[in-house]
């Protein structure tokens, strides 16, 4: 089997080739992390006992902090090291956890290269953050005797589909994991019926709520609304958008801005993904906005940012404003007065909407977000986000919004409880992952 699988992972990177280097040409993605990738990975304590976390993406690694805090504090002798797969995954790693831990590109599933990796870094346990679990990944752990955990598992209805069709494979995939912490009973029960050991499936929550910072300030806002010269313009935000959804958010903005009523109204577009920064910013002039860029405003001198709001005082309600900026979505949330939640207006799966709620902010997404289905169903069940299926129905939520403060405050309120009610899947995670390891 192992052979079988080598071969055809061989064949799938052949023919994703191509794309690779496109991409690392293009983009400037796939550059770095190459040796790690292969498993050539070091320690920064290689004599002690080890916990090796993965967390796919920027979605992963924030979900992991309260996780990675936790184990810190539980389990200070324990070394801790964190694997990710994506360029942007690796930098916001770097950026949570780079000071005090060891973080490296995920190794390539062919067995020769994980079992290299596990000979380097020796772990006591692993955890999986949500669903990445890789066949020769979990037979070498097998092998070895290191315990695989899913952490915040979840399996979504596109994977569980694919799953389904696999079924006998996957069977013998998942019986190696010894214990999956899924969010809902619903993931739970997807996980059970495709392999894993029914007794060895809990329902922890979703830690996404545990790292949902429920405050009235993020730290940097008063800065960033000095950069845009926000005074007591209200602000939109669309955070993390996708491809065709901002063509629509300008064309819902033109017509706010036809009314007088909406003519403080500013706009914020912050792409999900760095490399669409360029793209997004010929779409906005196309539009017959005028563009700033937050990355040029942000390394501007103080004195030239002055300079220019006083020459652009007049004309910045007109203008568009793109967060080209990595790390600042959560700024920008926190100056909105409503906030889209992108990648759910077009089939992509949605994006984190709990943020947006635990600042206490009137939040709207798509009908496509199946991928923060329970985070959806809550918000929804308490009315404390809104829901739009297509272009009408924004310009309708908006209008609604802006209007009537009392509803757009009343939706706020009832998000951020939603996300206070629904805490707590850290120290149910922790416990669990405690038992395995044998500590009090």
């Amino acid at each position: 089997m192992r052979f079988v699988l080598d071969v055809l992972y061989l064949l799938a990177a052949l023919a994703y080739s191509p794309v690779i280097i496109y991409r690392a040409v293009r983009h400037k993605r796939y550059r770095t992390g190459w040796a790690q990738r292969f498993g050539r990975i070091r320690r920064r304590s290689p004599a002690g006992r080890c916990i090796w976390l993965h967390a796919v993406s920027v979605g992963e690694v924030n979900a992991a902090k309260t996780v990675v805090e936790e184990l810190v504090r539980r389990f200070g002798d324990l070394e801790i090291v964190v694997s990710t797969t994506t360029d942007t995954g690796f930098a916001r790693a770097m950026s949570l956890f780079g000071k005090h831990h060891e973080i490296f590109y995920f190794p390539f599933d062919f067995s020769c290269v994980m079992s290299r990796a596990f000979k380097n870094i020796r772990p006591a346990i692993c955890l999986l953050m949500e669903l990445e679990v890789w066949p020769n990944f979990v037979s070498v752990a097998q092998r070895r005797n290191v315990p695989v955990v899913v952490v915040n598992g979840r399996i979504s209805d596109k994977s569980f589909s694919r799953y389904n069709r696999i079924r006998p494979f996957a069977r013998s995939v998942f019986r190696k994991v010894r214990l999956v912490l899924a969010q809902t009973e619903e993931y739970a029960e997807r996980f059970r019926a495709i392999g894993t050991a029914a007794e060895n499936v809990v329902v922890t929550g979703s830690l996404k709520y545990d790292t949902a910072q429920i405050t009235d300030k993020v730290e940097g806002t008063d800065a960033l609304a000095a950069q845009l010269d926000l005074g007591g313009e209200r602000l939109w935000v669309a955070g993390a958008t996708g491809p065709g959804e901002e063509k629509i958010i300008l064309d819902v903005f033109a017509h706010l801005k036809q009314s007088e009523r909406f003519r403080d109204l500013r706009l914020a577009i912050v792409p999900r993904k760095p490399e669409r920064f360029d793209e997004v910013a010929q779409l906005i002039e196309q539009s017959g906005f005028n563009l700033i860029r937050y990355s040029e405003v942000k390394k501007k001198a103080p004195e030239t940012t002055e300079k220019s709001k006083i020459e652009n005082r007049k004309s910045k309600i007109d203008v568009v404003i793109l967060g080209d900026t990595m790390g600042d979505l959560r700024k920008f949330y926190c100056l909105a007065t409503v906030i889209f939640v992108g990648r759910s207006l077009v089939p992509m799966g949605g994006s984190d909407m709990m943020e947006a709620a635990a600042l206490g902010k009137c939040t709207i997404f798509g009908p496509h977000a199946f991928n923060f289905k329970q985070t959806v169903d809550s918000l929804l069940a308490d009315e404390g986000a809104i829901l739009v299926n297509d272009e009408h129905e924004l310009l309708q939520a908006m209008q609604k919004c802006l209007l009537e403060p009392e509803y757009a405050d009343r939706i706020a309120h009832r998000g951020r409880e939603v996300i206070r009610k629904n805490q707590g899947a850290t120290a149910k995670s922790i416990e669990r992952i405690a038992g395995i390891l044998g500590k009090p």
